[in-house]
């Protein structure tokens, strides 16, 4: 399978942050390496204290300014399918007036979010007018998924899908945590991951810890765990799917209050449609969650987009107005959370169609009952 997309896919995006460059106003933004900057070129370079970015004009052709010692392995990606411009420079050589070369001393630059104040101070000091945050153009591009993003996030939601569905043969009880994360690890590399990005296996009282990943605690026979598992699948387009499960017949009152959550769960995804807001998506779920008495085990926010990155634009949480629209992509994951007991959590991705929403996740919801 193919590392990245086809030359003319990166192309229109370049244009496309040119066009929001200038209605922005500013003069240019840089991009440092990282997901925009991979969005936007196919490429995977990093920066360490020798700058590469990436330099969109408002008006004219973009180019890449990189060390030299770079230079060939830049040519080898897509940067070199695309024909951009590569200034390239070494060491003794001033990286930061070449990027901004063609502006003027007072330039109105915007920079990503990712760019390290190692490389931002310097800039900030070839121009006269204050650097702004390019997130309000990155985030306008890479919130709306196109078609060859939409179907990898489907192929990495499958993946992840088949990994869900061998949990019978990882998790059991007198194994450890960490024993079972092991295993699920080969697994979702086997299930066509590039790597693991995170395994939270939350069993007993751990599953109270959203963000526990795993540990050298035995998993007994009476224990809830929380299964939040995912990665990135070429050209790395990220899963993100949790489920909970179970050995024996849960209690009563654990039983009662899954059965809740799997409804705020439901409530979430039947909310999303064109138009409506994240934060409304995030009420639907704690409106439920609230009448039954368990908003106050509900910790965090409902979801996150993904793509490139795991956690992106748009956020699904109370303060966030933005309208949703067709394209985009996040996770639905309400939880409940019982310090020192036991945790639960139900997450699906879901993509916002012309008229609700396609979720990429098919596995059961509810809480699955393993052989113990």
């Amino acid at each position: 399978m193919a590392t990245r997309f086809a030359p003319d896919v990166y192309a229109q995006r370049l244009a496309r942050a040119a066009e929001l460059t200038a209605t922005a106003g500013y003069h240019a933004i840089v991009v440092g390496t990282g997901p925009d900057f991979r969005y936007l070129t196919g490429s995977d370079a990093e920066t360490f204290e020798r700058l590469t970015a990436l330099v969109i004009p408002a008006q004219g052709p973009a180019r890449v300014v990189t060390a030299r010692l770079e230079l060939a392995s830049l040519r080898e990606s897509a940067i070199g399918e695309l024909g951009l411009q590569i200034t390239d420079w070494v060491d003794g050589e001033d990286p930061y007036t070449l990027a901004l070369d063609g502006f003027g001393p007072h330039a109105k630059l915007a920079v990503s979010d990712a760019l390290p104040a190692l490389h931002l101070i310097p800039l900030s000091q070839r121009t006269s007018a204050p650097i702004a945050l390019a997130t309000p153009v990155l985030r306008e591009l890479r919130m709306i998924k196109d078609q060859a993003e939409l179907e990898a996030l489907r192929r990495a939601g499958a993946a992840i899908d088949r990994v869900h569905a061998r949990m019978a043969e990882f998790l059991k009880p007198g194994r450890t945590e960490a024993q079972v994360a092991a295993d699920i690890d080969a697994a979702i590399r086997a299930e066509g991951h590039n790597l693991a990005e995170f395994i939270i296996v939350g069993s007993g009282p751990n599953g109270a810890d959203p963000h526990h990943e795993q540990s050298n605690r035995i998993i007994e026979t009476n224990d809830i765990v929380v299964i939040d598992i995912g990665g990135p699948v070429s050209p790395g387009y990220n899963s993100d799917s949790t489920r909970t499960y179970c050995f024996t017949t849960p209690r009563p009152d654990i039983a009662k209050a899954y059965a809740i959550l799997e409804q705020a769960q439901a409530a979430a995804v039947a909310a999303v449609r064109p138009g409506a807001t994240a934060e409304s998506i995030d009420a639907a779920a704690r409106d439920v969650l609230n009448a039954a008495g368990l908003g106050d085990q509900f910790i965090h926010r409902t979801g996150h987009g993904i793509g490139l990155s795991v956690h992106e634009e748009p956020y699904i949480v109370a303060g966030n107005t933005d309208k949703l629209r067709e394209g985009m992509a996040f996770s639905i994951e309400p939880g409940i959370y019982f310090a020192g007991d036991w945790g639960a959590r139900i997450e699906d991705i879901v993509i916002v169609t012309a008229d609700g929403c396609e979720p990429v996740n098919t596995r059961p919801h509810g809480l699955v009952v393993l052989p113990g």
